[in-house]
């Protein structure tokens, strides 16, 4: 891979990039170092990543192996000299306006952070595949790939998350 596909990388998929690294950081600070660094990353590895292939998930999985390394150093430094964290509510997404009521807009706004607030609760092993099936949309294998896990693993993963949200959120669906 050359400069000007890295470019076009960086155009085509630097949003759902970005989107994925604020997803699962949180915080939209750490969200912009992992995203610029997943691309620094790219740009290191840029005559091992095949053009033709699947990029996107290349840079998914980049951009998912740099933020595992950073908390298992953080994990690890906390465990040496624990410091107080500092954290970031993390910036609530635009709500396209819709010719809705006042009090439509607010129900919906509200259904959708309690879903959201429910895939943040999840275990990371099933947050991140949620995040990378219905927010990037990659395919079951794209996902394995990037993770670094089999298929499998990853449906199982995505049916056992399905199952903790329809659970969790069982509540919220009933009064809707």
């Amino acid at each position: 891979m050359n400069k000007v596909q890295l470019e076009q990388c960086i155009h085509e998929y630097g949003k759902d990039i970005y989107t994925f690294c604020n997803q699962i950081t949180g915080n939209r600070q750490e969200a912009e170092d992992l995203y610029q660094d997943t691309f620094l990353k790219a740009m290191e590895l840029q005559e091992k990543m095949d053009y033709g292939q699947n990029p996107r998930s290349y840079l998914v999985s980049v951009a998912l192996r740099i933020w595992k390394n950073r908390r298992r150093k953080y994990a690890w430094r906390q465990r040496i000299a624990g410091t107080c964290a500092l954290t970031e509510e993390a910036v609530k997404s635009c709500v396209e306006e819709q010719a809705y009521s006042a009090e439509e807009t607010i129900l919906k706004r509200e259904l959708e952070e309690q879903v959201k607030q429910a895939v943040r609760e999840l275990s990371e092993k099933y947050r991140v595949v949620v995040y990378l099936y219905y927010t990037l949309q990659l395919s079951v294998e794209e996902i394995s790939q990037a993770m670094g896990i089999p298929a499998g693993t990853v449906k199982s993963r995505l049916h056992k998350a399905r199952t903790l949200l329809k659970k969790e959120l069982e509540v919220v669906y009933d009064e809707v």
